[in-house]
């Protein structure tokens, strides 16, 4: 099973919570304000959901393909 990680630029404040708690490493560490993912670990998203539930202004949802 994969997963999709859909992070909503306009609610990210960059409080890097998502960086801090992913054990994929699925994202890069907030610059300018904002978080990135990082596109050739996207594919190692394990579903885990641990950015989803954490980050404070909920700007990221993970979907299963």
């Amino acid at each position: 099973m994969s997963f999709g990680i859909e992070l909503d630029l306009d609610a990210c404040t960059g409080c890097g919570t998502c960086f801090e708690v992913c054990p994929s490493e699925c994202f890069d560490e907030p610059e300018g304000g904002k978080v990135k993912v990082i596109e050739e670990n996207r594919e190692d998203c394990v579903g885990c959901r641990a950015c989803e539930t954490q980050c404070p202004e909920e700007a990221i949802i993970i979907t299963e393909e």
